[in-house]
């Protein structure tokens, strides 16, 4: 199915051989000519395009309108591939930037220098609603009847919160055995989605996603879909909002399928290219260590975008390797527990675009950050915590300046994985091997266990005195 919406917008095909372009009118998940992963790409000459970024705070006055108010079609200018009217929002990207001197203190910061981007406040607790919109809107305009996701729980939420808020598509979800969290989990079963649990983990869930989309003409929105990452360039553009308009020196962000990685670097470079920005900002992209495919990739393997061309042969052997020795991602932080990132490609241009870093951190560094960004004020899903535990330890290794202004992105809400935060704080011995003991966490470093005590009034007082 063929259709023109906009002729200065179409998708372009990423690898630096190959450059093929195609309508946006066609439902691709990868490049037909060379299966490489797409962009949406535009001819900005054609675009009119704001003069300085703080013309977008006009929106602000317009807040009846629901494209001014959505945090994500408030810069339809910078994402001008469906006419603004036909663009699908249910309130997304109302989240703020949040400056965090406790949370700070811990990483090693200076007071002012760490900011947090909570993601947490979109209408399905995660980042992903910001690029559903996007994905859904161009569902939308092709006339999907059908979306599907494979999932480890925030795609799925947000996927079957479009399909029910909006009635436009059925959902679709595929999960991994055992591989979602029980928050995440009941939001795709409460919002009415068609849900599917295959014998597996994520990767073999993708795997069979993309299989069953191309065989019923499903409309697929997992991020491998170039229009969800239209939607999530989004985020940053709302941290610039956050810093009124000035660029920080580093984005920390957890990696898991790649994709939040690899919108931003496709914002900043945009906004760079039109002139909007003054210099890049430096990412970093922290995975567990239960799943450090990008880590393991960039790191020892040596592997680079190269302009284009990054070493296809050391990534396909690392695969194989992975395949021989059977091993399957572990970690706590779910949302990251990804083997095969289906956007490694354009996370590798996103590093040499921001000069990032990789780094990656244990399941004890996500859950003591974790606590530690719970004490100021900021409940996040584990996940999440991986941005903070990373940039505490790009800072202990000199990477990260004490005095540089971080932003660490917190992509899901805290209530979308209780049972690691009961785990984490309980005084139940019992509870904290069976959760978190299996995932090699020995301690919890800053549990706030409840206090026990008889239902006595002077013991209740006398335990006020003691801890109070």
């Amino acid at each position: 199915m063929k259709l023109r919406f906009h002729d200065h917008a179409f998708q372009r095909c990423i690898s630096g051989t190959c450059g093929a372009t195609f309508d946006v009118g066609e439902t691709l998940v990868a490049c037909p000519r060379c299966g490489e992963l797409l962009d949406v790409d535009y001819d900005w000459d054609r675009c009119p395009v704001p003069g300085s970024l703080r013309e977008f705070e006009q929106a602000w006055a317009r807040r009846h309108d629901p494209h001014a108010f959505s945090g994500v079609w408030r810069f339809h200018a910078l994402l001008p591939f469906a006419p603004r009217e036909l663009c699908v929002t249910i309130g997304e990207g109302q989240t703020f930037l949040q400056r965090a001197d406790w949370v700070a203190g811990y990483v090693g910061l200076k007071p002012g220098c760490l900011f947090l981007q909570y993601e947490g406040m979109n209408p399905s607790g995660s980042f992903k609603d910001n690029g559903m919109a996007a994905a859904f809107t161009h569902a939308r305009l092709l006339g999907a009847q059908r979306a599907a996701c494979a999932s480890t729980g925030n795609t799925s939420a947000s996927l079957a919160l479009y399909c029910a808020v909006t009635r436009l598509m059925r959902a679709v979800i595929f999960v991994g055995s055992g591989k979602i969290a029980f928050g995440k989990l009941a939001q795709a079963l409460e919002f009415g989605a068609l849900t599917i649990q295959i014998q597996g983990d994520f990767d073999d869930a993708m795997a069979r996603v993309k299989e069953v989309s191309r065989e019923l003409g499903i409309y697929l929105v997992n991020s491998v879909n170039p229009f969800r990452l239209e939607g999530q360039k989004t985020i940053m553009y709302r941290v610039l909002e956050g810093l009124r308009w000035e660029v920080p020196d580093w984005v920390v962000v957890p990696g898991g399928n790649l994709g939040n990685s690899s919108a931003f670097g496709k914002a900043f470079w945009e906004l760079k290219q039109l002139g909007l920005i003054d210099r890049m900002p430096r990412m970093a992209i922290v995975n567990a260590t239960g799943a450090n495919t990008l880590s393991q990739l960039v790191n020892t393997h040596c592997v680079t975008w190269n302009g284009g061309r990054p070493n296809r042969e050391s990534i396909s052997q690392f695969y194989q390797a992975m395949d021989r020795e059977n091993r399957r991602a572990s970690t706590i932080a779910s949302a990251i527990e990804i083997n095969r990132p289906v956007n490694l490609s354009k996370c590798l241009r996103a590093l040499e675009w921001c000069r990032g870093v990789v780094c990656e951190v244990s399941d004890q560094e996500i859950l003591d950050a974790k606590a530690q960004v719970g004490m100021g004020g900021f409940g996040c899903e584990p996940a999440s915590a991986a941005s903070v535990a990373g940039a505490k330890r790009l800072v202990e290794q000199g990477i990260i300046g004490k005095e540089e202004r971080v932003v660490c992105v917190l992509t899901g809400h805290q209530l979308k994985d209780p049972n690691a935060t009961v785990a984490y704080h309980t005084t139940d011995q019992e509870v904290f091997n069976k959760v978190l003991g299996c995932r090699g966490v020995r301690r919890a470093t800053f549990a706030n266990r409840a206090v026990v005590v008889p239902n006595d009034l002077d013991e209740i007082i006398k335990a006020l005195r003691l801890y109070g």
